[in-house]
């Protein structure tokens, strides 16, 4: 629940729901222009300061596994405290910092490839220190105008940085003086209009929970207060979430760790010399607005048809790698805007879901458990597929393949629990 400090503050008129989710996704959109468009040239980045395929692999892997897994922690400890803004800002702060100190990179000498990783992971730090309680946060305002869509329209708004934070990347490589390094220093005044957002709507919004009568309502009862609180443990491992959350959860890992990281398929565009340097924030900007589109448009039909519209993603992720690692550039873009597709769902409708199957006060909880069970899938795939990129590219499409049709196993028998 929000802070009791935070309760008694929310004293002037709350704006409407659907302004908040709106907000909201302006925040991320701000946001995403800084770490997407630092993670459009990671790939490239990496290569320049002599790292492998599987260092790429394992970097852009681990990376997601830490925006994943150690949301596990910080889910926890926004239930715990209440302190959801004040995390929040926190996890936006810390990438709004690193990734502008990318620039510094290849100016340390032998030490830049150590500290572009060790910046890359801060960043990803940031994403997981966050997520839960902005997840938490919008959940109570989405709740107020259907889940789907409100979850659905933050994802759109959160694609439309991700897809200018390339472009503008893109325009500072291409530029006659420019570099990928000044590209990353750019991104410092996205970050801090979105560092001035979020504290501007902390201070309109102090308590969604406005929103949400049902959390609300739990918040104030004063039995819920005198239940006991669980240990430390039993709370990072979801002791008390209902086993259909653990069954989905596992089920949407797999999707998550079969999904080819655009690390790899970067490292590839540009070791193939596919398309020239300049355009790879390109092709991901693409990605990402239609990861926007599949955003809204799957977020209405989960709202109108339920949660067996997921069933698509393992479908796309299996296509991935046939496709966007391939050597024909028309099946090469059509594997860059599959996954584009997948990102959007996965990042979206599928946070509606654990809204929907877990109580108020525990989603910050459900959350980070959620992340962590992801994360651990995905370090695991982020190795795998850089390894295999660089000793069987027809044994990666085969493995992938065959992950996401046990995928596609376990979520029809998960989403057939969960309850509209």
């Amino acid at each position: 629940m929000i802070h009791d400090d935070a309760r008694q503050r929310q004293t002037r008129p709350a704006p409407a729901a659907w302004r908040v989710v709106w907000w909201f996704g302006l925040v991320s959109l701000a946001a995403d222009m800084v770490y997407e468009g630092a993670r459009s040239m990671y790939g490239p980045m990496l290569a320049a300061l002599g790292a492998s395929a599987v260092v790429v692999g394992v970097v852009t892997g681990l990376g997601e596994a830490t925006a994943l897994v150690l949301r596990l922690v910080f889910g926890p400890l926004a239930d715990r405290t209440g302190r959801y803004w004040a995390i929040t800002i926190l996890g936006y702060a810390l990438t709004a910092v690193c990734v502008p100190l990318l620039w510094f990179a290849p100016r340390v000498g032998g030490v830049g490839l150590t500290l572009a990783v060790a910046l890359i992971l801060l960043e990803r730090l940031g994403k997981a220190v966050r997520s839960p309680s902005k997840s938490a946060l919008l959940a109570h305002a989405a709740g107020a105008v259907g889940r789907g869509r409100g979850f659905g329209l933050h994802k759109a708004l959160d694609q439309t940085g991700a897809f200018a934070g390339p472009l503008l990347v893109a325009a500072v490589v291409a530029s006659a003086t420019g570099t990928m390094w000044t590209g990353m220093a750019v991104l410092a005044v996205p970050g801090a209009v979105a560092m001035a957002l979020l504290a501007w709507l902390r201070w309109r919004v102090p308590d969604p929970t406005i929103y949400d009568p049902a959390a609300r309502a739990s918040a104030q009862d004063p039995a819920d207060d005198a239940t006991p609180r669980q240990g430390w443990w039993a709370d990072v491992v979801g002791a008390d979430l209902p086993p259909a959350f653990f069954r989905y959860a596992f089920a949407a890992a797999l999707t998550t760790g079969g999904l080819v990281t655009f690390g790899i398929i970067g490292y590839h565009l540009t070791t193939a010399k596919i398309v020239p340097l300049a355009a790879i924030p390109v092709v991901y900007a693409a990605a990402m607005a239609v990861e926007a589109v599949a955003a809204l448009v799957v977020g209405a039909m989960y709202d109108r048809t339920g949660p067996r519209v997921l069933l698509v993603v393992p479908v796309l992720v299996g296509l991935v790698p046939g496709l966007a690692l391939t050597d024909p550039t028309l099946l090469v873009m059509g594997g860059v805007l599959a996954w584009g597709v997948a990102q959007g769902v996965q990042d979206s409708t599928v946070k509606a879901v654990v809204a929907d199957l877990v109580p108020a006060a525990r989603r910050a909880t459900a959350y980070g458990v959620f992340a962590g069970i992801q994360g651990g899938l995905a370090v695991a795939g982020g190795a795998t597929v850089g390894w295999l990129y660089d000793v069987s590219l027809p044994a990666l499409v085969v493995v992938v393949a065959a992950t996401q049709v046990v995928a596609l196993v376990l979520l029809a028998s998960a989403l057939r629990e969960v309850r509209r």
